[in-house]
């Protein structure tokens, strides 16, 4: 266990000055975001109220008063959070092909470590799902002080306070909704299953470090053929026999084939990695 332990913090070490620029960078976006539509919707209110002689509350009605939607909406609030998750999804291959290709092939030199190797394959999973949850805990405490920042800026009369849960549910497509779940069950659900598709993709980058040319394809159809395996019940529902599961059997059908093909994604790694790679 220290030594899982050990590895995780030695892999959240390598990555942690790119971490801090992604953190400052989604602060310095979103803050500025806020400023720059708060102050650009006062000037265009003030302009109307002041310049045109148009009563608030006919500005109000005409044109809705300033709220967090319309910060979440913008290009400063949105591209941060993009960037980061482009950024994880490229460190997922990073944080092994960098072990084989870099220096002296520092893979070679984990792999040799007196503990077992499948330490490691859990330690740089573990590292990327917290620093996931890293990014979605500093986002949860922007959000309220994104508002309080709209709210010095924007007058009581121009604008309408959220609560947190309004802002996170009403964001465009859902998408922060995706990121910070409304409940402890959501929240298992939809990062359980971003954790299980780490280890699927992980399990990929092995089988072509394996097999090398042939381990492209080896690593491909496994990625693709484990996914389709988790999604089959749901496949089967909307294309074959609509109405065949109901609602909450299909619940626990995707549960039970998502713990299912996770153990199958660990333990085919922990075959590569002792079996099919030498050091």
């Amino acid at each position: 266990m220290m030594n899982y332990l050990k590895l995780v913090d030695f892999e959240l070490k390598r990555f942690i000055n790119i971490y801090f620029v992604l953190i400052g960078l989604t602060i310095a976006s979103q803050i500025t975001g806020v400023i720059v539509v708060s102050k650009r919707y006062v000037g265009e209110a003030n302009q109307a109220i002041y310049g045109n002689a148009m009563p608030m509350a006919e500005y109000v009605e005409t044109y809705g008063a300033m709220d967090m939607f319309q910060i979440t909406q913008t290009v400063w609030f949105v591209v941060p959070i993009g960037l980061s998750a482009a950024a994880l999804i490229f460190y997922c291959f990073l944080i092994w092909y960098r072990d084989w290709f870099g220096k002296n092939t520092f893979i070679y030199r984990l792999l040799m470590l007196p503990t077992a190797r499948i330490n490691v394959f859990l330690a740089k999973a573990s590292a990327i799902f917290l620093m996931v949850l890293g990014l979605v805990g500093i986002q949860l405490i922007l959000l309220p002080i994104e508002q309080m920042v709209m709210q010095w800026m924007v007058p009581l009369e121009l604008r309408t306070d959220l609560t947190l849960s309004q802002i996170v549910s009403g964001s465009p497509g859902g998408f922060l909704q995706l990121l910070l779940p409304k409940n402890f069950i959501q929240f298992l659900l939809n990062y359980g299953i971003g954790f299980m598709m780490v280890f699927h993709l992980f399990t990929a980058i092995l089988f072509e470090r394996s097999f090398r040319f042939k381990g492209i394809v080896f690593g491909v159809l496994y990625y693709i053929l484990i996914n389709i395996l988790f999604v089959l019940p749901i496949l089967i529902e909307l294309f074959f026999t609509r109405g065949y599961f109901y609602l909450g059997e299909l619940f626990v059908i995707e549960i039970i084939l998502g713990l299912m093909v996770t153990v199958l994604s660990i333990g085919m790694s922990h075959y590569l990695l002792n079996r099919k790679i030498n050091v």
